[in-house]
Parts: structure tokens; C-alpha cells; sequence
């Protein structure tokens, strides 16, 4: 749809107006039958009053004049154009047989040129039923003026100047149709165009809150997914790290006392750091003012040295190497790639068997973090990826990463991502 307001609906032919309401329909009815009640007083009046001389018809034929120019209105907005027709023909016949009416019919073909314009639908087709009223109108009203101009001139009028009165009185009128014929004709295509610009608007509104209702869908769903990554992140690595220990606690119990103490005490320490981040995660969610980018003050790479340390006293042995000059880091890139490595490191406890071994590497570059989680044993595969795989790959996304996660040569799983920083302007630290 065009831009401009005023553009020709004409230029617009992929657009058609909406058809009339029912309320509309019963107001063309109403409509009808008042031109009706007003063109047979008007004719009363009119023959009174002598507006067509002593020749004019007499008032009863009026009310089938009424009759014919008025109650087609009833469909104007059905027919446009056969309506327009029929009351123009009976308003040209009417003034040739001296019908005494002349406002009711002007009030008509006035009603009848706007309709068409407003309400027809092909507008090719209303454009030229317009043109071929006008030109049968113009060719009506210059037979009518040449046969007031040659007729004797009435000795009661005298004549003024070099136009007759009768003479004037045709200019006048032909002034006065011209504007009347354009006004209904501009008026019209005004009314369509703003008909379609009110559909226009209607259906973008229509459109926009349908966006609203999904963009809100997809925000609630993106903070389910963000929440169910946390709790996995937060739940899985210390319950796994529990029930190890709980396990080797359980073995040891009665031929080692004081292993199984450590074990225990090692357990307490999972459970209380589970604790603390349920409890960070919880705070966030209430507060509602973090955003998903903000990241816990406490997580970060310089977390995964303590990380690794209780991997390797739960049981399964880890170290951690950072390669290359440290540089800063967004604290959002840090604290998912300590999920990241959490993950993975859970994952090599649980599916990598009783002589599994984790290696976690740093890797700082030129423009560049990579963080690769190495590990020993067996290799489980599964139909489908798990949700911790998913939470991984999800935080690699969000960080403009790609994750690697796979069996590795040689044996074992490898989980390598590596996140592009680009240093901030001024060497004001780096961002993601």
C-alpha cells in the first residue's frame, strides 16, 4: 500500500476496500427513504412556487419522480454505479418533463458520484462510469444551454449588458456543476483511500501485537531454557560430585574411618556450594533487574583452579594448564566457560569409568579464549544429546562461539570451544 494518504486508489488495484457493514447497509435504507419524503416535498413546494413555469408537471408526478431518484439509495453501496445510472437518467429526464424539483435531485447526483468513487470496488471501473456521467451530464447541459441561448427572449426580462438573464443564469450553472461534479468526484477517491488506509493500519496493528504476543512466548521460553541451563549447571556437577563421594564413603566406612570422614566432609562441601549458587540463581530470578549477560561475581577462569582441585579429591584426577599471557576477559565469557568446563568435567566422572582422567587447558591468544576439557575412558553414545551437551552448546552460542564435543583419537572425549574477544578501543581491556 502507498505511503501517501491522497495517492489515487485507482494507482493501488492489489487493494479493495471492505465491503459494507450491516449497520451501513441499514443506514443506505434510511438514507433511501429520507431523500424520498424530501424530494415529494420538495416537488409540492416546487410546483407552488412555479419554479418550472406555468409548464411544469403536476405535483403528483413527483412522487414517482421522488420514487425513482431516492429509493435506489437504499443499494447505493451494493451497486454503485447502477445506482449512479438510474438516478441520473430519471434526474435528466425528470428536468426535460418539468418536474417542479431541483435540490433533492442535486443532493442526489452529488451522493451518487461520491459513492461510486468511495465505494466501488474495480476502480478502473469506477473511473470511467465518472468520466461517461460527466461527459453525458456536460453534453445534456450544453444542449439545454444553446436551446436557452437561441429561444426568444421573454419581453417581461429585459436583457443586461451582452448576456441575456436566462443566458447567465446557464453559466452559472455550469460554473456550479463543475464544482459540484469535482468536489463528489475528489471526495470519493479521498474516502476510498482513507478506507484502505484504515484497513491498512488495522491489519499492522493486527500484525504488531501478533509480534508482541510471540516476542513475549519467546522471551518466556528463552528464560525457561536460561533457568533449566543454571539448574542443570548448578545441580548436576555437585549431586554427581556427592554421590561419588557418598559412594566411597560407603566403601570405606568400616575398614576406614577417616577416609570416609573426608568423603562425608567432601560432600558437605558440594552441598553447601550447591547451596550457595541455588541461592545467588534464586536471588537473581527474584530481582528480576539482572540480565541474562550479567554474570555471578563469584564464577570466572580464575574459578576453575578450585574446580578442578575438588574433581581431582572426589576421585577422579584433573589438572589444569592456562597457556599464553593472561588478558581480561568479559566477566560473561568467564563465567560460561566455567559451565562449559564444569559440564564437561562432570560428564568425564559419570560416563568415563572407574579410571577416567581430566585434563582442562586455557588457552590465551591474540584476539582469542580457548578452553579445551580433555578426558580418559569410555566413550557413551547416545541417540541424542543430553541436556548438559545442550546447555554447552547453548552458552557457545550466546558467546558467538562454536563448541566441539566429541570422541577424541586415541580414546577418551574432547570438549574444545574457542570465543573471539576483540580488545576494546584504547586498550581499555577486552570485549566480547
Amino acid at each position: 500500500m502507498s505511503s501517501s494518504p491522497g495517492e489515487s486508489a485507482v494507482a493501488r488495484p492489489e487493494l479493495i476496500r471492505e465491503p459494507p457493514t450491516p449497520a451501513q447497509l441499514r443506514n443506505d435504507v434510511w438514507l433511501g427513504l429520507g431523500l424520498f419524503a424530501a424530494a415529494i416535498l420538495s416537488s409540492v413546494l416546487g410546483f407552488f412556487a412555479q419554479l418550472m413555469g406555468t409548464e411544469s408537471l403536476d405535483a403528483r408526478w413527483g412522487v414517482l419522480y421522488g420514487a425513482l431518484i431516492a429509493l435506489p439509495f437504499v443499494v447505493r453501496r451494493r451497486f454503485p454505479i447502477a445506482v449512479a445510472i438510474v438516478v441520473n437518467v430519471v434526474y435528466i429526464v425528470g428536468m426535460e418533463a418539468g418536474v417542479p424539483e431541483l435540490y433533492v435531485g442535486q443532493v442526489a447526483l452529488f451522493l451518487t458520484m461520491y459513492t461510486i468513487g468511495a465505494w466501488s470496488q474495480n476502480r478502473r471501473r469506477a473511473l470511467y462510469a465518472r468520466l461517461g456521467i460527466i461527459a453525458a451530464m456536460f453534453v445534456w447541459m450544453l444542449v439545454a444551454t444553446f436551446r436557452a441561448a437561441t429561444d426568444a427572449p421573454n419581453s417581461d426580462v429585459a436583457a443586461v449588458g451582452v448576456l441575456s438573464p436566462v443566458l447567465a443564469y446557464m453559466l452559472i450553472m455550469w460554473l456550479v456543476n463543475v464544482v459540484f461534479f469535482g468536489g463528489a468526484f475528489y471526495m470519493g477517491d479521498r474516502a476510498y483511500d482513507a478506507a484502505l488506509n484504515r484497513q491498512a493500519l488495522a491489519e499492522r496493528t493486527r500484525q504488531l501485537e501478533e509480534q508482541q504476543e510471540l516476542a513475549a512466548a519467546q522471551a518466556v521460553a528463552l528464560d525457561r531454557v536460561r533457568i533449566a541451563r543454571e539448574l542443570h549447571d548448578v545441580v548436576a556437577h555437585h549431586v554427581s560430585a556427592m554421590g561419588v563421594q557418598a559412594g566411597a564413603a560407603r566403601a570405606v566406612v568400616d575398614t576406614d574411618p577417616a577416609a570416609a570422614k573426608r568423603a562425608l566432609a567432601a560432600v558437605e562441601a558440594s552441598a553447601r556450594e550447591a547451596i550457595g549458587e541455588l541461592r545467588h540463581l534464586l536471588d537473581t530470578l527474584r530481582s528480576g533487574d539482572a540480565e541474562e549477560d550479567e554474570a555471578p561475581s563469584t564464577l570466572g577462569l580464575e574459578s576453575l583452579d578450585p574446580l578442578v582441585r575438588s574433581v581431582d579429591e572426589a576421585g577422579t584426577p584433573a589438572t589444569l594448564r592456562v597457556v599464553g599471557e593472561q588478558a581480561s576477559v568479559p566477566a560473561f565469557v568467564q563465567v560460561n566457560l566455567f559451565r562449559i568446563a564444569q559440564e564437561a568435567l562432570t560428564n568425564a566422572r559419570r560416563h568415563g569409568g572407574p579410571n577416567v582422567r581430566a585434563d582442562v587447558r586455557v588457552r590465551y591468544e591474540p584476539g582469542a579464549v580457548e578452553l579445551e576439557v580433555a578426558n580418559t575412558g569410555r566413550v557413551v553414545l547416545a541417540s541424542r544429546a543430553g541436556l548438559g551437551t545442550l546447555g554447552m552448546r547453548e552458552r557457545a552460542t550466546a558467546m558467538g562461539a562454536r563448541l566441539e564435543a566429541g570422541p577424541r583419537d586415541g580414546g577418551g572425549y574432547l570438549v574444545r570451544v574457542r570465543v573471539p574477544i576483540a580488545e576494546a578501543p584504547g586498550g581499555g581491556g577486552w570485549s566480547a
